[in-house]
């Protein structure tokens, strides 16, 4: 045997050696990030229970709404666009807890042109974790859309320009299905501008309550002056080694800098979230505008995250459908048989008119046909457009952040499955 061939034998042997050992490592990996896969999915996600079948108990609430009084007011970024409310209850009672990343419900009642008042309902986000004694709400001042002569958003600037300390609110109960489990998978929250502030909550919170749970923030704002919090969010990364804060600017301001001022100069991307983060098992909380919802929410299930740890709240009215929310409306669309014709009925003004599925929602066929309906949110949210059911049935294309009464529907929600009398 030559001393090449002897060479070649013992850089074979260590290559193969080597080869094993990785593979083996790998393989030990594997099986466990799978075992912690299998224990994740027996807990409720929306609670952090096991998954026994048994319903945990939701924070209690009180019915209707309750006055509060403005105790304080702050701003929150560089450009003075977003101001946190302190509010506290005026009857001074002990508040329930709330779950981190619910939203109250307001009813406003805002100056017009004529001089008179119109009551106008919003919904805006808990900020801060839950506290016994006072709640926080963090609203950004609404711009008009570009390009058009419109007045900005009415309750952000009655919020802003109005609202005093002193001043009274009525108020919900917190509500919404969208908040983070209790259990102790990691987290990884994804924010997009004024998005930031459910997840604010869920922040807070988690580092309160579960100070080992491993949490992950990407929060995407335009510029440096956009970031709400920046101070707080930047001594909470400094405290807690669990927690990993990473700002992306999609249009840094001239004199930022890389690593002081932000983490990523660009929007938040599954492509950024495969070079950060390691191989886990993640639970994804997403909040922002509906272009990074469409991006994101598709990407993550791409990119191989179970439907059921992605978790969103969309702006705007129902802007973004679960894609197993898609396939039932379709399915249940299919289930008419062609040239079948279903009839809404408005018993209380007297009127009826054969459906079409192009008609959006019950909320929009009922003002197409001149039908007056109260209404706040359009998104599931404030329980405004409630409405009884008197005969037949409607279904729903995801299910609404507000939970109405038994026997009524949410109109801005939900399409008839047949023909349906309502009480409006």
């Amino acid at each position: 045997m030559t001393a090449l061939s002897l060479f070649l034998w013992i850089a074979g042997g260590i290559v193969v050696q080597v080869v094993a050992y990785l593979g083996l490592g790998f393989w030990r990996h594997w099986l466990a990030y799978q075992g912690l896969c299998r224990s994740l999915e027996t807990v409720d996600p929306a609670t952090g229970a096991a998954a026994s079948g048994e319903t945990p108990a939701r924070p209690a609430a009180w019915a209707g709404y309750r006055a509060f009084r403005v105790k304080a007011r702050a701003f929150e970024d560089a450009a003075q666009s977003v101001c946190s409310f302190f509010l506290v209850p005026e009857d001074q009672q002990a508040l329930p807890p709330f779950c981190p990343g619910q939203f109250l419900t307001f009813r406003l009642e805002v100056p017009n042109a004529a001089g008179g008042v119109d009551q106008v309902i919003r919904c805006y986000s808990l900020s801060d974790a839950p506290q016994a004694s006072a709640y926080r709400v963090s609203i950004k001042r609404a711009a008009p859309p570009p390009g058009l002569a419109v007045q900005p958003g009415r309750s952000s600037t009655y919020f802003h320009d109005q609202l005093g300390i002193g001043d009274l609110l009525q108020v919900r109960a917190p509500a919404g299905h969208f908040y983070l489990d209790h259990g102790t998978a990691p987290v990884v929250l994804l924010a997009g501008g004024i998005g930031i502030t459910p997840l604010l909550s869920m922040l807070n919170w988690s580092l309160a309550e579960q100070s080992g749970r491993e949490i992950w923030l990407f929060y995407g704002v335009r510029d440096g002056d956009e970031v709400v919090m920046r101070a707080h969010l930047e001594q909470l990364a400094a405290s807690h080694p669990h927690f990993h804060l990473r700002l992306c600017v999609s249009k840094p301001r001239a004199g930022d800098e890389a690593g002081r001022d932000y983490h990523h100069p660009e929007r938040i991307s599954v492509d950024l979230l495969r070079r950060e983060l390691p191989l886990k098992p993640y639970h994804f909380y997403l909040c922002g505008p509906t272009p990074l919802l469409e991006s994101m929410v598709p990407g993550l299930a791409a990119w191989g995250v179970p439907e059921a740890r992605i978790h969103f709240e969309a702006f705007g009215p129902a802007s973004l459908k679960r894609p197993s929310a898609a396939l039932v409306q379709g399915a249940e669309a299919a289930s008419v048989a062609p040239g079948s014709e279903l009839v809404v009925s408005f018993a209380r003004s007297g009127q009826q008119f054969s459906w079409s599925t192009t008609a959006g929602n019950l909320l929009d066929f009922a003002e197409a046909h001149g039908v007056s309906v109260n209404s706040g949110c359009r998104a599931g949210g404030c329980g405004s457009c409630q409405t009884r059911i008197e005969s037949g049935e409607v279904s729903y294309s995801q299910a609404p952040d507000f939970d109405p009464e038994p026997g009524s529907c949410l109109l801005c929600m939900c399409i008839p499955k047949t023909s349906v009398t309502l009480e409006a």
